[in-house]
């Protein structure tokens, strides 16, 4: 966890970050002390999602990234598979109108090619009724995973090489930056977990490089605004460095 600190809303304002990721985790365990199927906890999930948007966007932060489905996620139960892609759908149906009026752009981010025709058709018309949107934009992650992510990009580097338009040694970070997901958007400067764990499971891998981290032990169901500016003040307590030092401070 970060430091308790509080900065004041002035200082949030100044060094507040510009692109925020989470890792939506409990919904499962949410469902269970209710003594409730899992789905009921990830409609409550779907709630939660709501809250985060909508402060995100009120607190002017440019990006926010949703972990709804990893390529993992495959393995679950085939009917929590199948209640999740039908919760997918009932989301984007329910929705994007809302996010279209509130000036969001929509993205969804992963290899969407394994959902069926249904849920591909929403995705595109989701995806180009609010491409046009310049306020906060919302990438849901969707059989999304870190790994695939760069794999994808080094297929395309590979391509170009291939093809003899650019040679091995030309490669560089920069290059890879700008094949893999969110390319077009500030780097991701906080990752949060809920949940309790503290893991990142294969999300971002590429993307997060220098983020900071926090966990919280709250239940993704049960995150609200003030879980959310508690880890934007956090956040805002941080020294980022980059791999640097801090100024005047030399040592290792």
């Amino acid at each position: 966890m970060l430091s308790a600190n509080q900065p004041s809303q002035d200082s949030l304002s100044t060094h507040g970050p510009r692109h925020v990721a989470i890792i939506m985790d409990g919904n499962g365990r949410w469902a269970k002390r209710q003594g409730k199927m899992r789905i009921i906890g990830h409609r409550a999930g779907a709630k939660a999602v709501r809250r985060a948007v909508r402060y995100a966007a009120n607190q002017g932060i440019e990006a926010l990234t949703l972990y709804a489905f990893s390529s993992e996620n495959w393995n679950r139960p085939a009917q929590e598979v199948s209640a999740l892609m039908e919760l997918f759908v009932w989301a984007l149906d329910s929705e994007v109108k809302v996010l279209h009026r509130n000036n969001v752009r929509l993205k969804i981010i992963g290899d969407v090619s394994r959902f069926n025709g249904r849920l591909q058709e929403k995705i595109r018309n989701s995806e180009a009724l609010t491409s046009k949107n310049t306020g906060l934009t919302l990438n849901i992650a969707a059989n999304y995973g870190g790994r695939w992510d760069i794999i994808q990009g080094v297929r395309h580097i590979a391509e170009r090489v291939r093809r003899e338009e650019i040679s091995p040694e030309q490669i560089t970070e920069d290059m890879l930056s700008q094949q893999v997901c969110m390319s077009d958007l500030a780097p991701v400067d906080l990752v949060i977990r809920t949940g309790g764990e503290h893991r990142i499971s294969n999300f971002l891998l590429w993307q997060i490089a220098y983020a900071e981290l926090w966990f919280t032990d709250v239940l993704w169901p049960d995150f609200d605004e003030q879980d959310f500016e508690g880890a934007l003040n956090a956040f805002a307590t941080r020294e980022r460095r980059f791999g640097g030092t801090a100024p005047g401070n030399d040592q290792v």
